[in-house]
């Protein structure tokens, strides 16, 4: 049975939707001034399998997904280029689907803009004043946030130690330091609309529970984003919906973990701070590879730990998509040899187990990875014993059925590149040089249980010093070569192939 971490509860919890073998899921979507980064590919990529595997599962899954399309952000970009809003977004959106595309993330059901649900949000404010939650202010309404007493039971923060946040205005017209505006009054040369309490546009947080609640309902299942959003969004969007309608919002919250860059935080003023098509356009690779790596990359941390992007891990990925796609290549073959098709069968049912239950467990991508990896080990024994040309089919099409969750495995083709030999220096994704150590070559080769031991007493030690970038690094390392790393409630670890 599936189970999801929810932040809410802060535990992982069996999974129920509201409703039989459907599920409502909104997730908080880009601001359309800029092109998207690789934090936003992440987060993109985990809903989409998240989605992916909820189908899968059976469910028929509504996915909201909104573009923030009135923003300060916006504002300043069209005016620095001397154009509409309408145009910076418009360009930015199309720009989302581009990147977005490439990286073979699926469109949500539906994909609202808050300026398309401007009688949402005014009725929802209008909603929040008259139960005494919100106060208008000449022209702008604020949330009070000590009307609603629940508030900070997501970001486990307690009202009175917190100070005024990110994106919230510092305004001595509040009645407390935290309270957060739903309405603001226009200002000369600003996208702004009629309202009761005159022209102006929404907050940010404000658009997403109307649009929400427009197209889920006022509860829903799974409401997701990064985890930069937990606090002030999320816990914002929580105390303004539940305050308005008396109901739980969203039932399991979903937040996805922050992308490093070779193991540093990613930053422009750091100089590491790269777009999607800025990595496409180094990458030496076609875009359906090159797209295919990052997913791979991607996927082999666990959604909620912290990854680190590196020109390493990615050579990494494309060594081991080589790997699988060498099996393909090889079950396309014909032959007359039928030695071990008897023990075919029992292969895809234990490895399609073993995926189902690693994904159960909180959407386990790693450990999906590594069975998938484990099937391609054993199905090139069975190969050298010889399979007839049906059971070469048949095993395809599993690796296709499960690469599908994933978004794996589905070219026919597969450009290949040699093996880096220990010394070599090659240019990965991000366009920075690494040499590549001893241990670091082939994942075709299996390791020792000396190695693999040794590695893990390193990831040990550097999680001891509170090393984690490079903690994680030998984890994907291990996982790469089919190794499974359980660490357990006293710190130590152990280890499955």
């Amino acid at each position: 049975m599936l189970s999801i971490y929810n932040t809410l509860t802060g535990k992982k919890e069996p999974f129920h939707s509201l409703q039989p073998k459907t599920v409502r899921m909104y997730v908080c979507g880009v601001t359309v001034y800029d092109y998207c980064h690789i934090g936003h590919a992440r987060s993109a990529l985990v809903f989409d399998v998240i989605r992916r595997y909820l189908e899968f599962s059976g469910y028929q899954v509504e996915f909201v997904k909104n573009f923030t399309d009135v923003d300060d952000k916006i504002i300043k970009r069209a005016h620095e280029r001397g154009v509409s809003c309408d145009v910076i977004t418009a360009e930015f959106i199309e720009a989302y689907y581009q990147d977005m595309g490439k990286l073979g993330i699926r469109r949500a059901t539906n994909e609202p803009k808050a300026t398309e649900h401007m009688a949402e949000i005014i009725a929802l404010v209008g909603t929040l004043i008259q139960k005494g939650l919100a106060y208008p202010v000449a022209g702008d309404v604020y949330f009070q946030v000590e009307k609603y007493q629940a508030y900070g039971r997501l970001s486990k923060r307690k009202l009175e130690d917190l100070q005024a946040g990110a994106r919230v205005d510092v305004d001595e017209r509040k009645r407390h330091p935290m309270d957060f505006a739903l309405w603001k009054s226009s200002k000369p040369g600003e996208p702004s609309w009629e309202s009761p309490w005159g022209p102006g546009r929404p907050g940010w947080h404000i658009e997403c529970s109307a649009m929400a609640m427009r197209h889920l309902g006022e509860t829903f299942d799974i409401h997701g984003g990064g985890m930069d959003l937990i606090f002030p969004h999320h816990e914002n969007e929580i105390a303004q919906s539940c305050g308005a309608t008396g109901k739980e919002f969203a039932r399991y919250w979903i937040h996805n973990g922050f992308v490093q860059i070779n193991q540093e935080k990613m930053s422009k003023s750091l100089g590491n701070f790269f777009t999607i098509r800025e990595i496409f356009e180094k990458s030496e690779w076609p875009e359906d590879i090159a797209g295919e790596m990052l997913r791979y990359f991607l996927l082999a941390t666990q959604y909620r730990g912290p990854l680190d992007f590196s020109d390493h891990a990615i050579n990494e990925a494309k060594q081991t998509l080589n790997g699988f796609y060498d099996l393909f290549k090889r079950l396309e073959e014909k032959t007359e040899s039928a030695t071990a098709d008897r023990d075919l069968p029992g292969v895809m049912k234990r490895c399609r187990a073993a995926f189902c239950e690693a994904m159960d467990d909180d959407f386990n991508t790693p450990v999906a990875l590594a069975e998938l990896q484990r099937m391609k080990s054993d199905v090139n024994k069975l190969l050298s014993l010889g399979l007839s040309t049906e059971a070469r089919k048949i095993s395809r099409k599993e690796f296709r059925s499960l690469g599908n969750i994933l978004g794996l495995f589905q070219f026919d083709k597969w450009e290949f590149v040699d093996k880096p030999r220990p010394g070599d220096v090659v240019v990965g994704l991000t366009g920075v040089e690494s040499r590549i150590m001893v241990g670091q070559v082939s994942p075709e080769i299996e390791l020792s249980k000396e190695q693999i031991e040794q590695q893990i007493a390193e990831r040990l030690d550097a999680k001891k010093k509170k090393n984690f970038s490079k903690a994680d690094e030998i984890r994907q390392f291990l996982a790469s070569r089919g190794i499974v790393i359980e660490d357990k409630p006293d710190g130590t670890s152990r280890w499955k192939r």
